[in-house]
């Protein structure tokens, strides 16, 4: 299925696929800075690559955090990232209304962790034809996800991705059952860890989302030893000055170094 993503390449190389990029679009100018890093990494090391970066962000802990520098703005330069490295892109919706107005811009429609029940949502999302790629709600059990595939395949759009992004561990932690993915993946569909949100450490009294950066290649390393179809990552050349997620982001500049280590240990696994 994946194969079947617009403009997406290195699908023969037997790597995992790569959704990468900013938490959100804070400007035309450093989406391009960000896309144009992970292209040149991606097609070094033969990874296939959709690019992300959510166009506005609806689930913010305070009034005054960051939502967005306006919805068709931020669209245009999702396709415009698209249109000028010719990769795919991926976007989160937050509405039924939202989902014709998104799939106008780009290739992979994202359902955030936190409405991946809500069924209009996914509804509209499967019937825009896109590939729609459902995150697993920290609150749900890996089994429970096969419910949320079927609203979208009944309706039917086969182009399914499930994505996990970690369990609630008390009030303020997450934790990654890795158990999860092979069980996702008995629903024939491809199967995303999601390494920076895994790290997040949310509900902090501050009001800002907090974060274990200093674990990412761990995580993320132990995704692919148990087999995960693709690899989720948001990464920011400034993550301290970020706009949204600085605090779980890896830094722009590592990505190459995590991503080459990740391609070896793919190589032996393939090898089983």
């Amino acid at each position: 299925m994946i194969k079947n993503i617009p403009n997406i390449k290195h699908t023969e190389s037997g790597n995992f696929f790569l959704l990468a990029g900013p938490c959100a679009i804070e400007g035309e100018e450093i989406a391009m800075q960000i896309a144009e890093r992970i292209v040149e990494i991606t097609n070094k090391l033969e990874i296939p690559f959709i690019f992300k970066g959510s166009y506005r962000k609806a689930n913010r802990s305070r009034l005054d955090s960051f939502a967005g520098i306006g919805d068709e703005k931020a669209l245009k330069i999702l396709k415009k990232v698209s249109d000028t490295f010719g990769v795919p892109t991926v976007t989160d919706i937050h509405s039924a209304e939202e989902a014709a107005m998104a799939a106008q811009y780009v290739d992979v429609l994202q359902i955030p962790a936190f409405l991946c029940r809500q069924t209009d949502l996914l509804v509209a999302a499967a019937k825009t034809g896109k590939v729609v790629n459902i995150k697993k709600g920290q609150f749900l059990s890996a089994e429970s996800m096969k419910f949320a595939v079927n609203k979208v395949r009944e309706m039917g759009n086969d182009q399914v991705i499930l994505t996990d992004r970690g369990n609630m561990f008390g009030y303020q932690d997450m934790i990654v059952d890795y158990r999860g993915i092979p069980t996702m993946q008995e629903n024939n569909c491809p199967v995303v860890l999601d390494i920076t949100h895994s790290l997040q450490q949310p509900n902090q009294t501050s009001g800002v989302t907090g974060g274990r950066p200093d674990l990412i290649e761990t995580v993320a390393k132990a995704g692919i030893a148990v087999g995960v179809d693709g690899i989720f990552i948001e990464t920011h050349p400034d993550p301290a000055n970020a706009k949204s997620d600085g605090a779980n982001m890896l830094h722009l500049d590592y990505l190459e170094d995590l991503l080459t280590k990740l391609v070896a240990i793919r190589k032996v696994i393939n090898q089983f």
